[in-house]
């Protein structure tokens, strides 16, 4: 897997809380099988560039079919000797993290 995609999506015309909306698009991005992670302002999701793209593509259309104004981000790193990216990018940091707090470090 190549890429990892952040996506925000969310209306602008269904009032403060969007959740529903957000439960949606990321029902869609689990249904897909494609590793991801939910955050508190996005989700991660993982694999080949055109698949991914498909499931934004899917949650734009979930959202506009009901929605007069849709909001989005999306954040990319494409990497190509990359595999299980969401894992290791997270656990590269924090084992830089704790070998340099054993050691006494700063960072």
């Amino acid at each position: 897997m190549s890429v990892i995609v952040e996506l925000s999506i969310f209306p602008m015309d269904k009032g403060v809380s969007v959740s529903p909306f957000v439960a949606r698009a990321v029902s869609i991005i689990r249904q897909s099988g494609l590793p991801c992670e939910l955050t508190p302002m996005g989700t991660c999701i993982e694999g080949e560039w055109a698949e991914v793209l498909a499931v934004v593509d899917a949650c734009f259309r979930a959202l506009a079919g009901d929605c007069d104004r849709v909001y989005m981000t999306m954040n990319a790193d494409w990497r190509r000797d990359r595999r299980n990216g969401l894992a290791g990018k997270t656990a590269s940091v924090e084992a830089r993290i704790a070998a340099a707090k054993r050691a006494g470090e700063a960072l």
